[in-house]
């Protein structure tokens, strides 16, 4: 049986997301919590917007998470073209994009590392420099020269770009199809690759220049925005309570043996780069407590947490990018969200 998140847990949380919320953090947010046999806790504080007066946030709220699309879009259709035999985890990229001519050093990097973020790939990506250019955009940036050696981890965009790229190329079906074939059969039935349209159910990001409108349906990152907001690392629009039922679909593959769902979660809990010591990167997820929790932030001030061999996850929603920068402001509501869905193993970590 999974352990379950205690009331104790619980009242953290919560009081944890009011502090951050209070603190002017972000207008509001959504916490989820659960596990594999149907507990689920669904924490909420603070607003949808103050263009929205006092509408609280819920499960089903709709948020831009940004680089959450990396571990919700891009690795389970990687898993799921691995398991058809469209692509080989160790083979360069540029096998599986389409033909080109010349040099590419950068598309030697393989999908491993490419999802490992330990490609050497350059870590600065601005689309925007290629405007007016006369190659496809996979040619452009497999051109480019690595910046460092394969096998460091540096977190890398344009890496998912090339991912996302290629998933669309082995298929023969756009990314954003494939993505919403997948999240249909998981019954994710909020999940979209944007833009989409602005209302009280959306969640708005940040006003990029003061008194112009502000970004709001439409994808927060500027590359992903270049790309008409479909691209392997950003451009997904998603709930609390679609994420909640993603973690959920995740977990019970894991536990019930799903031979190809369950094998490739288990496949990128192993450790493939060292991002510091105590966390380490897998295929796509971050791993800590010794790779038992796998988890992945996004931009704009999302992230989702598993646990599988516990059968628990934990879902962050907010649009803290709302105020400026999310990762410095929800810094306490992630940290105790990392400890809480650790604490099946590291009990005192909540005493601290």
């Amino acid at each position: 049986m999974p352990a379950p998140f205690t009331a104790n847990d619980v009242a953290r949380l919560q009081e944890t997301l009011d502090e951050v919320v209070a603190d002017g953090a972000a207008p509001g947010g959504v916490v989820v919590c659960g596990t594999i046999d149907g507990q689920k806790h669904v924490l909420a504080a603070g607003t949808v917007a103050p263009e929205l007066g006092e509408l609280t946030p819920t499960e089903h709220t709709i948020y831009d998470i940004a680089s959450l699309t990396k571990v919700v879009a891009t690795w389970p259709l990687i898993g799921q073209a691995l398991a058809t035999g469209l692509v080989d985890l160790d083979a360069p990229t540029r096998d599986v994009l389409p033909a080109m001519t010349g040099e590419a050093p950068s598309g030697e990097a393989t999908l491993r590392q490419l999802l490992a973020h330990a490609s050497g790939l350059r870590a600065s990506t601005r689309l925007d420099h290629y405007r007016g250019a006369d190659a496809p955009l996979h040619e452009l940036l497999c051109r480019e020269p690595l910046e460092d050696t394969p096998g460091r981890h540096r977190y890398i965009n344009r890496g998912y770009i090339l991912l996302g790229l290629a998933l669309a190329h082995v298929n023969g079906v756009p990314l954003d199809h494939l993505a919403d074939q997948l999240w249909q059969r998981i019954g994710m039935t909020s999940t979209v690759y944007g833009p989409i349209a602005r209302g009280h159910h959306v969640a708005p990001t940040e006003q990029r220049i003061p008194g112009a409108p502000r970004t709001w349906g439409a994808v927060h990152d500027d590359n992903a925005a270049l790309l008409g907001g479909i691209a392997g690392h950003a451009g997904v629009f998603s709930t609390p309570r679609d994420l909640a039922t993603y973690a959920t679909w995740l977990l019970d593959a894991y536990a019930y043996g799903d031979a190809v769902l369950g094998e490739w979660l288990r496949a990128s809990l192993v450790p493939q780069a060292v991002i510091e010591p105590g966390l380490d990167r897998g295929l796509s997820w971050i791993l800590a407590a010794g790779g038992r929790v796998a988890y992945h932030h996004g931009f704009t001030g999302t992230s989702l947490y598993l646990a599988p061999d516990a059968g628990r996850y934990l879902v962050i929603c907010t649009n803290a990018v709302y105020y400026g920068n999310a990762r410095t402001r929800i810094a306490p509501l992630r940290t105790l969200a990392l400890k809480t869905i650790s604490a099946t193993w590291h009990p005192e970590a909540l005493d601290e």
